[in-house]
């Protein structure tokens, strides 16, 4: 059996684009299959249809315009012809002769011109050929396999089909999954009224669609992943809840009873960006830029990491601290659960030493995790404790730890408020319940004078420049050698004003008041600031 190959070209799939084809082969495939499906499901479905359609379109294209040349046939002068064993090249036959072989019967020769302008003379009238039998056609190249396709392109149709479906106001997306819109069944106000009046006796949430839809009389419809749908839709589109559900799971909560610090970051972590020069840091600020791992040093991206840990160290600063946060930083940020749209997302923390659960909040934008403040205050913890963020064993779960330390009086580098405002720091015994950063823990005996200061308008709040200043001639005071650590600075200056490492970092190789001796330590120069 002679074999012949067709094929697609190679970057067939890596430059794919969404077709109106395409688009009514995904609206019919829902329509028959009645139930909405994931970016990842539609995928396999459209990449086997374009295949088989891709397929259908070569066989046709190789018979079509002309007959195909077998051997045993005789031909005329201008015949069209199909040659297989050429690629499936076409030619015209320009002249005919008769062959010279007498060791074969009497065939004849034609000359062909292809397409290419190319000619080439090949025997016909032969009535015992391998050629004569017609060429069994298959489809050799990875690019028509679809397992190929799927695991080497998947993710690429995926984004180009979502970019498509979005811009269609024919499909709707609820929790990654896509559906036709007119086959949505009618959800009214008196189902929305109920299904709040079933969030409000929860507190508010979470409750999945399915729990809120047992107390909620619907259609009897037999397809209760659409009737899900359907109310997942009219619920997203009420502002009264708000779906909180990690990836995979839908779940709703009542807007109006999320904690405050939910809806709105609370002021300890709101930050208004400011340009700086990141040229001027040396590779050993950028070592420690990462190795603060702040969640607004957005350069920092997850890229940055070789793996994703299964446990992360955070040092804790004053302005998690007072919002019972944790930042969602380049490397914390795997370990929590997060989700396709959902903006907030609700699950549960566990204490990793008494396996006490308590819920908290992934704040996606402006990455940080609510609901660790009484945690926090339970534990002892103060700015530059560590804290340890691991995953759990079931998908969502998060462990929270202290880090382990016999209670203690140590000297800590504590910070005082006085009457105008300033702040001046002293060595001063402290009771200690928790492992630190020593360069990073800071006591704060009147946490109130402190907040106090985040609190004042506007106008009264010092630029970053002033604060850094400050702190680096109050620190200096502490050290014998009079320098501070650029990473005490940082922790210090967070407890006036929220800010990321690379700003302050910038300040301090930019500006000549600042010296640097060695190993990121800096003195303040007092006759260059004058």
């Amino acid at each position: 059996m002679v074999m012949a190959s067709v094929s697609v070209r190679d970057d067939y799939w890596q430059t794919f684009e969404i077709e109106q084809e395409d688009i009514d082969f995904l609206y019919q495939y829902l329509l028959e299959v009645e139930t909405p499906l994931t970016p990842a499901e539609l995928t396999s479905a459209l990449v086997e249809d374009r295949i088989r359609r891709e397929i259908e379109q070569l066989d046709a294209q190789r018979s079509a315009g002309g007959e195909i040349f077998l051997p045993k046939e005789t031909y005329k002068s201008g015949q069209a012809l199909i040659f297989p064993a050429f690629g499936w090249q076409k030619g015209v036959v320009k002249s005919i002769r008769p062959g010279v072989n007498p060791d074969v019967p009497p065939f004849e020769v034609i000359t062909v011109e292809f397409e290419g302008g190319e000619t080439r003379q090949v025997a016909a009238g032969i009535a015992d050929h391998m050629l004569n039998n017609p060429p069994e056609i298959f489809f050799d190249a990875d690019v028509l396999r679809k397992e190929f396709v799927l695991d080497h392109f998947s993710e690429g149709i995926q984004q180009v089909i979502e970019n498509s479906l979005e811009s269609n106001d024919d499909f709707v997306r609820i929790a990654g999954k896509w559906f036709p819109v007119a086959l949505l069944i009618d959800v009214n106000l008196g189902h929305l009224n109920l299904a709040e009046a079933v969030l409000d006796m929860e507190g508010g949430g979470p409750l999945s669609t399915s729990k809120i839809l047992e107390q909620v009389e619907m259609s009897n419809n037999e397809n209760t992943k659409l009737v899900e749908f359907s109310f997942d839709y009219a619920l997203e589109k009420d502002p009264r809840f708000d779906e909180v559900g990690p990836s995979g799971e839908v779940q709703w909560f009542l807007r109006r009873l999320e904690p405050e610090e939910v809806r709105d970051a609370p002021i300890f972590l709101r930050y208004t960006a400011k340009e700086y020069d990141r040229s001027v840091l040396t590779p050993e600020m950028l070592a420690l830029e990462r190795q603060l791992d702040d969640e607004l040093s957005l350069e920092i991206q997850s890229s940055d990491q070789k793996y994703v840990a299964d446990e992360v160290e955070v040092r804790l600063i004053f302005p998690h601290l007072q919002a019972g946060t944790l930042p969602l930083s380049s490397s914390v940020l795997p370990i929590f659960p997060t989700a396709y749209e959902a903006p907030r997302v609700r699950f549960m923390l566990k204490d990793g030493d008494t396996g006490e659960n308590f819920p908290g909040w992934v704040v996606r934008e402006p990455r940080y995790v609510f609901g660790l403040k009484e945690w926090y205050f339970e534990r002892g913890l103060g700015p530059g404790s560590l804290i340890r963020v691991s995953r759990g064993s079931k998908p969502g779960e998060v462990f929270v730890r202290a880090g382990e330390r016999r209670s203690s009086r140590d000297w800590m580098r504590t910070a005082l408020v006085g009457t105008d405002g300033g702040i001046v720091f002293a060595m001063l015994r402290q009771i200690v319940q928790a492992d630190y950063d020593e360069r990073m823990a800071i006591a704060i005996p009147d946490i109130e004078a402190l907040e106090k200061l985040w609190h004042r308008p506007e106008k009264q709040q010092p630029p970053l420049e002033r604060v850094v200043v400050d702190m680096v001639r109050e620190l200096t005071k502490l050290n014998p050698q009079g320098h501070v650590h650029a990473s005490e600075l940082y922790a210090a200056v967070n407890l006036v004003k929220r800010c990321p490492p690379g700003p302050i970092l910038s300040l301090l190789a930019s500006r000549p008041w600042f010296v640097h001796v060695g190993d990121l330590h800096f003195r303040f120069d007092d006759s260059e600031h004058s």
